[in-house]
């Protein structure tokens, strides 16, 4: 089983181009499912050997989905469910299996749960409270204003170059999921921090800034990682007592539900987004209630 998810995760990292985030999803997944096959508990293990791939039939992973239920939200089972369908198609290809066993096995139902976000004050509140005239303080209000003005994911942000921001025509480079680049438009306020912190870190060498290096620096001059955005984030929330607890794909969130409330046409958030699917990009709609009903009551005649 071990030798397989080695080769399945070379094979989806070279013949896919999946990023590294995703070959990473995919391997804690399988790994996570071949833990639950060496427990003696699952009835498996033969004598004390590793369990191998033609043991697992529909009933073990229906087995280890049981398991998994109560534990993981069904979001989370759907996900691994999926990666250990991608799996065992591979291994069906590969000629190790003859069937998938993980085909015939139904997803769980998932609920539609309502993004969380912040209203208007509060994200206002949260982009005026990083105070100071360090580096970082200008490095981490132009995160904050950037994440929400362009609604780019924490990891996109993060792999962000200096070139990638276009002052003058007000866009970024992006570089999204299936590794699809897209251009993203940025607000004034946000470019004007970027730029702000650019200057503030160019300014103990003096010889200016290449275009191919990271935009976003940590304290050692590495790019900053995403766990290190979300550090960021959670101690400004918590600085500024704010009611609500709010991480990186959150501010996503919060820009895509206040861009609906303010009349945007949903396809034209979609795009914003990167959402391959329309029906991603839906789910937004739900919490903007106040603003349908305000349409509703202004534009039906029965009202």
């Amino acid at each position: 089983m071990r030798e397989w998810i080695e080769r399945f995760i070379e094979a989806v990292s070279a013949e896919k181009d999946f990023s590294p985030n995703t070959c990473r999803a995919y391997r804690n997944d399988l790994e996570q499912f071949s833990a639950y096959l060496g427990e003696s508990a699952n009835g498996l293990l033969k004598g004390g050997e590793e369990v191998k791939v033609s043991d697992v039939d529909d009933m073990v992973i229906r087995s280890y989905l049981g398991f998994l239920h109560g534990k993981n939200q069904k979001t989370t089972i759907a996900r691994k469910l999926s990666a250990l369908r991608s799996f065992f198609r591979f291994l069906v290809r590969r000629g190790a299996i003859s069937t998938n066993p993980a085909e015939s096995v139904l997803t769980p139902k998932r609920g539609r749960s309502i993004p969380k976000y912040l209203p208007v004050d509060e994200m206002f509140r949260l982009l005026e409270g990083v105070k100071g005239t360090s580096v970082l303080a200008f490095r981490n209000r132009a995160i904050l204003e950037t994440l929400y003005s362009t609604g780019v994911r924490v990891a996109e942000m993060a792999g962000m170059d200096v070139g990638d921001v276009d002052f003058d025509k007000g866009f970024v480079r992006v570089l999204g999921k299936g590794k699809k680049e897209r251009l993203a438009p940025v607000g004034e306020k946000a470019l004007a921090c970027i730029r702000a912190y650019l200057d503030k870190r160019d300014k103990p060498a003096g010889s200016g800034i290449a275009v191919d290096e990271p935009l976003l620096l940590n304290n050692r001059g590495g790019r900053l990682s995403t766990r290190s955005i979300a550090r960021l984030l959670e101690q400004v929330v918590r600085q500024l007592g704010l009611l609500s607890p709010i991480s990186p794909h959150g501010l996503r969130h919060t820009f895509a539900t206040h861009m609906l409330d303010a009349g945007a046409d949903l396809r034209v958030v979609q795009e914003l987004l990167g959402h391959a699917s329309l029906t991603t990009t839906q789910r937004y709609t739900h919490v903007s209630v106040d603003r349908l009903m305000e349409v509703y009551d202004k534009a039906h005649p029965r009202r």
